[in-house]
């Protein structure tokens, strides 16, 4: 019996904006999968359901795939691949497998010759380094800084030296409600000449993305929303 394939499904970024960021291709492909991993089964059917596709979404099977899955239950997580059943990989906001644990599925499928699609869609990361201004030559994304202040200001500076070094943009996310906290981390630990830029709310109706030097940052008195929020830097 030939295997399925592995889909990487891209969702949205923003409430409300299915129908203007996920392709043709991403719905064209779903209309033949009933097999699903996601991080929460209730946002999965919810983004399914917006999409229109299925005559029934009870009908479709859901299996929860997250940062505590353990690694053995990936093989029967799986199993309808092996079965023949192509299956899809739900990402909870943007692209599967990038700061996702989609990726330990997708490290499963290679190592069993398990066929990967992934699919076009948006990208939080990409969309704020594309509108950043910054050098997309060198960039690293480091997912989520210390919660500790001494912790996070001493990352803050040895990363401002790396990307003085390289030539590198830095990049970061934080939990909408730490906004301003992270925010002003930057500001008061980024020499004067380094350039931050932030990107909110990408693709939905509060998107903001703005590229400054810490000097002009330092001039405005900003209260950054709670809504998702990309911080990038370049010294």
């Amino acid at each position: 019996m030939a295997k399925g394939t592995l889909y990487l499904i891209p969702t949205v970024i923003a409430e409300q904006s299915v129908h203007k960021v996920i392709p043709d291709q991403v719905k064209d492909e779903l209309k033949h999968i009933q097999h699903f991993l996601a991080e929460n089964i209730r946002t999965a059917r919810r983004y399914l359901s917006s999409l229109k596709l299925y005559d029934s979404i009870e009908a479709l099977h859901f299996d929860v795939l997250d940062k505590d899955t353990s690694p053995e239950l990936l093989g029967q997580l799986l199993q309808p691949i092996q079965e023949g059943h192509d299956m899809g990989i739900l990402a909870e906001a943007g692209c599967p497998g990038v700061a996702d644990p989609g990726t330990m599925a997708v490290q499963y499928a290679h190592q069993h010759n398990i066929k990967i699609v992934p699919l076009v869609g948006p990208s939080s990361l990409l969309l704020a380094l594309l509108a950043s201004g910054m050098g997309g030559q060198q960039f690293a994304f480091h997912g989520y800084l210390p919660i500790p202040a001494k912790e996070a200001e001493k990352a803050i500076r040895e990363l401002e030296r790396e990307s003085t070094i390289k030539k590198q943009t830095q990049i970061f996310i934080e939990t909408p409600y730490r906004n301003n906290v992270l925010f002003a981390r930057l500001t008061n630990v980024l020499r004067a000449d380094t350039v931050l830029c932030v990107a909110l709310d990408l693709t939905g109706p509060s998107e903001q993305i703005r590229s400054l030097t810490v000097s002009q940052w330092r001039k405005e008195s900003i209260e950054w929303p709670k809504l998702p929020a990309i911080f990038l830097f370049s010294a």
